[in-house]
């Protein structure tokens, strides 16, 4: 199929996605029936909206085979499951950007693939933190305090910081640290190896593992068995370390995860 072709069929599909998303009542009910089928009284009480209003949705959404009734229960197709659900995920997606808005407006996102974008809703919960005028290191004192209770670290590091290794060193000095992964570039392997200290305590310590990538990052990304944070670059491509996202829940750590294994 030609790409013409494609976007002719996605034009076309458009058109029902609009249908059930421009009308309050249909996408009510297709949110309402993916928890568990009703019948119409629960239907009626959980809207607050009379029956023929209800019925008439019902029968719109029933004519596109998006549900169907059994005795007296409306329930999803295996369509209208399908649809539904990536209807939650959309939703769940839009809440995930906008709660966390000035983070993704003010960065340069080109290192996150398209098909973890996708999966933003992921990160539904996690934390926005950003420094102030009054307290200009909120942001790194947030993940310093963070990392300093991790056993194990992934970190995937685009820029050289004596500072963030001078950190991870004295995790390893304090017995705290136990294992390190790090992905790095070239450029920034080459400059550890300059530091004699980096290139013993990091670069040459049993229980740190560094892979090195032939690629600028423009992303820094830690991964612990608790918690993931999240900086970005700027769009002019300068490193922000002003605002961080921080996820301590299972879905944002599996989103990390997949992020992580991508590089």
């Amino acid at each position: 199929m030609t790409s013409a072709e494609t976007k002719q069929k996605l034009t076309r599909e458009f058109s029902g996605i609009k249908y059930i998303l421009t009308s309050g009542m249909r996408s009510k009910l297709l949110l309402t029936l993916h928890e568990k089928p009703k019948k119409l009284e629960e239907l009626r009480n959980e809207l607050q909206k009379p029956s023929a209003t209800i019925l008439h949705g019902l029968k719109e959404l029933e004519n596109n085979n998006l549900i169907q009734k059994e005795q007296k229960y409306y329930k999803l197709t295996s369509n209208g499951y399908l649809i539904t659900t990536n209807m939650v995920k959309l939703i769940e997606n839009w809440y995930s950007v906008n709660k966390s808005e000035l983070f993704w407006n003010n960065h340069d996102l080109s290192d996150i693939p398209e098909d973890v974008l996708k999966n933003i809703y992921l990160l539904k919960d996690a934390k926005y933190v950003n420094s102030t005028t009054s307290d200009l290191s909120n942001a790194i004192n947030t993940y310093l305090k963070l990392i300093s209770t991790a056993k194990k670290l992934k970190i995937i590091l685009p820029i050289y910081s004596e500072n963030h290794f001078k950190n991870l060193i004295n995790l390893f000095d304090n017995g705290k640290l136990e294992h390190l992964e790090l992905i790095v570039n070239e450029e920034l392997e080459y400059s550890m190896l300059k530091n004699e200290n980096i290139k013993k305590s990091i670069i040459e310590n049993d229980k740190v593992n560094i892979k090195v990538i032939n690629r600028k990052t423009k992303l820094f990304l830690t991964i612990s068995e608790e918690f993931v944070t999240l900086t970005l670059f700027f769009k002019d491509g300068h490193y922000d370390d002003s605002q961080i996202l921080i996820g301590k829940d299972e879905n944002a750590l599996k989103w990390a995860l997949t992020l992580y294994s991508y590089f």
